[in-house]
Order: C-alpha cells, then structure tokens, then sequence
C-alpha cells in the first residue's frame, strides 16, 4: 500500500477512532480528553484531506478497492475509494466544517451529562459522511447514506428527555426512509441491468441502458434510465429535504446546535445533491429525470424561502434558508450545471455554518432563548458574532465579492441558458428568490443584533460575547465565506471537475457561461446591471425599512395578509396533511382491522362463534335428553319404523 493509499484509509478512520475513544472510553478519559482525542483525530483528518486534495490537483486520480464484503454469483460487493477533484473538494469541506463544529462544541455542550457522547456522535456522523463520499461503488453509498441517517437520528434526539426532540427524530428518520425506499430500488434496478455496483463499470454501460425499457404496467414500456434516475432522485429528495420530503428538516432544530449546523450546512443534506452529481453520466441521458429535478428544485427553493419570512425562532429562519439554498443546488442539477450546484455546495457550506454557529452563539448569550422578539440590540455585547453573521448574511444574499454571490448567479445564469423543458420555471422560482433570500436574512440580522433590546433586565445584565472556542470557529469559516467564490474561474469553466462531471454537448449551459466569462472581477461588474443584483439589494433595503425604521408595519401587513399570513406561518399545512393523511390513515386502518378483523371475524366468528355452535348443538341435544321413559320407548320404535323403510325400499 502506497503513502497516498494509507491517507485515504485515515482520512475516513480517524474521526471513527475519535468516535469510538469517545464513546467507549469516554467515562474513563473524562470530558477534556474526549474531546482532546476527537478534535486531535479530526485534525489529522483535515490534514490528510488536504494533503490528497493538493495531490488530486497534480492529476492523480485514484480508483480501487480496499475491502471485498461478500462474492455472490459472480457479483463482487466491495468498499472502496474513488478519490478525484469532486471527491477530494467533498473531503475538504466535509472535514474542515466538521472541525469547527468540533471545537465550537467545547463551549456549546459545556456542563451537559451527554458531553463525551456527543463528541462520539459527531466524529461517527463525519466518518459515516467521509465514507459517502469516498465511495467508489452503490454498496458503499448506501452503507454511509443509511449512516448518516442513523446517526442524525441520533443526534437530533440528543436531548431524548424533550418530547420535542424525540418527535422530531422519528420525524425525520421516517421521511428519510420514505426516500431511502426510493434510492433502494434505483440502485436494485442498476444492478438488476448493469450486473455490478461499481461506478466505473456501471457508467461504461450507461448508453446501452439508455435504449432500454422495463414494463412497470403491463404493456406501458419506461424508460429504464429515466425510471433509475428519479427513483436515485427519490433518495435525494428525502436526504436533500425537497419538497415534499422537506418536512423533517425544521423540526431538525431541536437537536443541540452544533449538530444543526453540520447536518445542514456541508454534510447530510448535501449528500443529496452530490450523489447526483456523482451520478452525472446517467442524468445526462434522461432529460425526463433532469426535468423532474428542477421543477421540485424549483418548488423547493421559492416556497421554502417563503416560508423563512414569517419565523421567528433564529434556528428556524436559518434551517428554511437551508431548504431554499438546496433547492438552488438541486435546480443547477437538473439544468445540467453539476459544477455549479456543487461550487455552491461548498460555498454555503461555509456561510450557512456561519449562520447556524452564530445563531448559537447569540442563543448562549440569551440562556438558550431562540425567539428573535425577545432580542434586540445585540451588536453592541457579541461584536465578533455580530460581524462573523453579517458577513455570511451577505454571503446568503447574493452580495457580489461575497462567496455567495458567485455561486448563487452561476447558478440563475445556467437557468437562463438551459434548453431543458422546466427550465423557465426554475429561473423564475430561482430569480425571485434573490429578493426573499435576502429579506428574510436581514430581517433575522435587524431583529437579532439592531434596535433596542427587548429581552428581560436579568437576561440582559449577563449578555456577553461569547468564548474563544465558539468564536474562533465562527472567524475561521467566515473567511472561506467571503473568498470560496474567488475560485469560480477555474471549478467552473477550466474543466476543475474533469472526468467526475460528464455533460452531453446539447446541454451547453455552463458552456455558453464560459464563452460570456470575463474573469471574477468582470462578473462582479456586470452584476451591477443584472437583476439579481437589484432583488438582492431591494431585499435588503425591505428589511432594513421594516426593522429597523417602521417596525410597527410588519405587524400591520401580517394582519393584512391574513389567510396568506396564516399559510405560511403553517407551513402550507403540509404537517397537517400528513398527519390526517398517512398518522390518521393509519390510525383508521388500524381501527378498522381491530374492528372487523379481531372483533367481528376473530372474536365474534371464530372464537365465540365456535363457543356459540357449541351452545346451540347442545341446546338441540338437551332437549331429546328428557329423561322419560315413554320418550325414548317412541324414538326407539320411529328408528326401527326409519331402518326396516329403509330396507323394504332397498330390497
């Protein structure tokens, strides 16, 4: 095994020591040294991570097994690595936001009983994430797909004495099986046709299961790719939370927020939107599968955005503002602009760390108060916070030189040139959302940190900033929140991606981008004239004029609003649809099993039906047992009467 082969194998495994050291010797080490180890383990993560990145950009690509699982007819099951420039960026980012959170869990979870085993929970989540991504095969995705989701369970459940919480993780474990089915059957279709699981072998026999069709209704022939693709995108839309598998995501909030900010910011959600990405050799040859993502791309990022405006819980805002951003990753997918849902992948990864990190902050400071009317005024106690958020507020809003920007208006400009039916819906869903997008995170920085302070004197005695280690985290990612975009020249247009992307050459959208490319500073120039830019800006102003200047109008306009009002606050009422359709469907089912089943066919036929034959049998034989002589003298001459008929008639 070569030097970069045994990194490989340490990038995935540390985080799992640290998990373990944690978890199992957390007792013995104490509180300091469990997340001594797991923090020491990550960084030696990050540091192979960067290590082979800087090797992927000298060209080594590397593709190979490490372990056989099982031989079954021929068929190899397999963990392996399959290390190129998407995967080694995934790495990257995976294991730097998963440092910070971390280090910035010292002071969050500091004095919890459940200290150590969050420590162990976080290190297991980043392996079971590093060994998504790494994956070379189907088994090996669904191993660390079914991972993540396990130990998100987990973690959003952390605090398993909160209703609350527990609600929420059967939530979302529950949705996520729902999409997992999906993913399940796409990847049984691919080796039901493709005879392997291996990528590499299974993309080589992409165009031939371009041609073929499978019978799903008797006589009605599908296109095999087409049905494969989406039931692959069934699966991200529960990991990626897209509508309407999206319901699990807020309700995720209840887990400690450290967990919230790597759930939703560079790992689970976005292991969605890289699976197909990964999978881009078999999208691009069904238009079919790339229209249905950005129509529910499309739906996903308007309608969640809409919904941010309305909250008032800070974690809240920030996880809708976590769905809409997805829905713009999953909208660059379906317009076949891979490398630009991807670089905004990695871009939010970095703000929307920093927004939920942030959030937390400012919660420590308020003693765990998440309702941003009670908060006001904060700017003048947390000022590293303060700053940290305004820059990945910026960021979030599309503001150009800010990493936001870059990859938010590749995205919109990859809508505009895309030729695939759906397109045009998008762009719509995509451009309005510049102005919502930058509304409804402002209005979070006006409430939170602007005006007067409106919590209680004792809260506000105490507001301080708060310590290095949840500080530190939030400067460090605040950087990459601004620079990251510096980067789009190259992972765009200069091929960065190489042979991990495949686009057909009728899907030019990101190629028509590159012949009006003019460098990051040209772009940044040229959006000053763009509407985006005007949406964005206008969204600030908004939220500046309602939060900051007339505060009495938003109250008056939510009451103006009225059923609208009322249909955001609920969310579209999606929850409660469920709950009558799939939580009452089931209750009636149940009823009406117990009903007819176990008590008119089990109990009243079988059981007591038995006992009442019995009865009945017994009531006719009771009364031929009189006990009269003269009775049984007669019966005995009507049988003798039946037989000798009988024979008479016989003879």
């Amino acid at each position: 095994m070569t030097d970069m082969q045994t990194l490989y194998l340490l990038i995935p495994l540390a985080p799992l020591a640290g998990a373990l050291i944690a978890g199992l010797l957390g007792r013995v080490i104490g509180t300091t040294w469990s997340h001594r180890a797991t923090i020491a383990l990550m960084m030696a993560c990050v540091a192979a991570s960067i290590t082979v990145f800087m090797d992927v950009l000298e060209g080594n690509v590397y593709n190979g097994s490490v372990y056989t699982w099982a031989v079954s007819g021929g068929m190899h099951f397999e963990v392996g690595f399959l290390i190129d420039r998407l995967s080694a960026m995934m790495m990257v980012v995976v294991s730097g936001v998963s440092l910070m959170v971390h280090v910035y869990t010292i002071g969050y979870m500091h004095g919890d009983p459940g200290y150590q085993r969050f420590f162990s929970y976080i290190s297991l989540f980043t392996f079971s994430m590093l060994m998504l991504v790494m994956s070379n095969n189907f088994l090996q995705l669904f191993f660390g797909w079914e991972a993540v989701g396990l130990v998100s369970y987990l973690l959003i459940g952390f605090w398993y004495t909160r209703p609350t919480a527990v609600y929420a993780n059967l939530k979302a474990f529950l949705v996520n099986r729902v999409g997992d089915f999906g993913f399940l059957l796409g990847i049984g279709l691919v080796l039901l046709h493709a005879g392997t699981l291996d990528y590499a072998e299974v993309f080589t026999q992409a165009p031939r299961l371009a041609t073929e069709t499978i019978d799903i209704i008797p006589g009605a022939p599908w296109a095999l790719l087409s049905v494969t693709c989406i039931l692959l995108f069934v699966g991200a839309m529960g990991k990626s939370a897209q509508f309407p598998l999206h319901v699990w995501l807020p309700d995720s909030m209840e887990g400690p927020t450290p967990i919230s900010a790597l759930i939703h910011a560079a790992t689970m959600v976005t292991a969605g939107i890289f699976m197909v990405a990964r999978m881009s050799p078999l999208f691009e040859l069904s238009e079919t599968a790339l229209s249905f993502i950005l129509v529910i791309g499309g739906i996903t990022t308007l309608f969640m955005a809409l919904v941010a405006i309305v909250q008032n819980d800070i974690k809240r805002v920030v996880a809708y503002s976590t769905l809409s951003q997805l829905g713009y990753m999953t909208v660059a997918l379906g317009a076949s602009a891979y490398s630009a849902g991807v670089f905004h992948l990695m871009t939010h990864a970095f703000f929307k760390a920093v927004l939920f990190l942030g959030a937390g902050s400012v919660i420590i400071a308020m003693h765990h108060e998440q309702d941003m009317r009670k908060m006001g005024g904060l700017k003048r106690y947390m000022p590293v916070t303060y700053w940290t958020m305004f820059i990945a507020a910026l960021a979030s809003a599309g503001v150009p030189g800010f990493a936001g920007f870059f990859s938010k208006d590749a995205i919109i400009e990859a809508l505009h040139f895309a030729a695939i039916p759906g397109a045009g819906f998008a762009y719509f869903c995509a451009v309005t959302t510049v102005f919502v997008t930058a509304f409804y995170t402002f209005r979070l920085v006006f409430m939170t940190f602007h005006g007067e302070p409106r919590m209680d004197h004792h809260t506000q005695e105490h507001l301080h900033e708060s310590p290095w280690v949840v500080t530190l985290p939030l400067v460090v990612l605040a950087i990459p929140s601004i620079a990251a975009g510096w980067l789009i020249g190259p992972m765009l247009f200069g091929g960065y991606f190489g042979e991990a992307i495949r686009i057909l050459p009728e899907h030019e959208a990101i190629a028509s981008m590159a012949a009006e490319f003019h460098g990051v500073a040209g772009m940044m120039a040229h959006a000053l004239s763009t509407l985006p830019f005007w949406l964005s800006m206008a969204g600030i102003f908004a939220a500046w004029y309602l939060y900051r200047v007339n505060t009495e109008l938003p109250g008056r306009i939510s009451r103006a609003a009225g059923p609208l009002y009322t249909l955001l606050d609920r969310k579209y009422f999606i929850d409660e649809f469920y709950s009558w359709l799939f939580a009452g469907g089931a209750r009636a089912l149940g009823g009406g099993l117990w009903k007819i089943g176990d008590v008119k066919l089990i109990d009243g036929l079988i059981v007591n039906g038995a006992a009442r034959s019995v009865a009945r049998v017994a009531a006719l034989v009771r009364r031929l047992q009189s006990g009269f002589i003269y009775h049984y003298a007669f019966t005995m001459i009507v049988g003798v009467f039946v037989l000798m008929s009988l024979w008479l008639y016989g003879s």
